[in-house]
């Protein structure tokens, strides 16, 4: 079993889906976890002894203040899981300013702005673990290839794929390595929305996950948990080695 006692965890967007997945995954393993999310996700944090705070990722002052709480109620910090995000599909034509803006704004400068705030607290931390410190920044297939109707949602998750391995490379030095994942279909909000939008521009008929999931090799769609699993590996000295790297996760869909 992957070990992470002793460490501390922030995790954003935390309150559902993949983020509370990861949450739990990540104190199962020994951690203690700050979860965070807009409200203060209260009762997923006392169900796994943690923390919770309320964290709007888009502003930087949020940032200052939560680095602020980890190092005085938590003693400092080991994991950072930039798990936020949001999602808008529209064609080119109907994608307006305001949306491309908010899109970018939660998705891209949500994670940068989380790295920029952790990596003090990660570091001075980092030499008690093997591994180091770790950032795991949630990317996503859409980050991989593009998708009609997809425009601001894949410029947003590709700039989180090529911001991750370029803090790779910068953060190697303060033994902080920098990882992301890439979830394909998943069984969540974000996930049943973006089957039903698709199902609509294509054949005007919603559908469920376990159906659309039939453009994959594996015959369902994916679980949080699925997710939450390889972020814990890449929080842990079994992952020591990956830096940079993009974790896959999507049941062979892009394969």
């Amino acid at each position: 079993m992957t070990d992470l006692t002793g460490r501390i965890a922030l995790v954003t967007g935390g309150s559902r889906g993949i983020g509370a997945a990861t949450v739990r995954a990540l104190a199962a393993a020994g951690a203690r976890v700050i979860a965070t999310d807009v409200a203060a996700p209260e009762a997923l944090a006392a169900e796994v002894d943690g923390w919770s705070l309320a964290l709007d990722v888009t502003q930087e002052r949020a940032w200052t203040d939560a680095m602020e709480f980890a190092q005085e109620e938590a003693g400092g910090l080991d994991i950072l899981v930039n798990n936020a995000g949001i999602l808008i599909t529209s064609p080119l034509k109907e994608t307006s300013l305001e949306d491309w803006r908010r899109v970018q704004s939660v998705n891209v400068e949500g994670v940068f702005l989380g790295c920029k705030y952790a990596v003090p607290l990660i570091a001075e931390r980092a030499a008690r673990w093997a591994g180091g410190g770790s950032i795991i920044n949630m990317s996503s297939i859409a980050g991989l290839r593009g998708t009609a109707a997809f425009t601001a949602y894949s410029a947003s998750k590709g700039a989180v794929r090529l911001m991750t391995k370029s803090l790779a490379h910068e953060l190697a030095g303060r033994r902080i390595r920098v990882n992301s994942v890439h979830p394909g279909l998943v069984e969540t909000e974000m996930g049943r929305q973006l089957v039903s939008e698709i199902a609509l521009r294509d054949r005007g008929d919603p559908t469920c996950p376990s159906d659309t999931a039939a453009v994959q090799p594996l015959d369902s769609a994916g679980a949080p948990h699925d997710i939450a699993h390889a972020v814990v590996f890449l929080a842990s000295d079994k992952a020591a080695f990956m830096n940079g790297s993009e974790f896959v996760i999507d049941g062979g869909q892009t394969a």
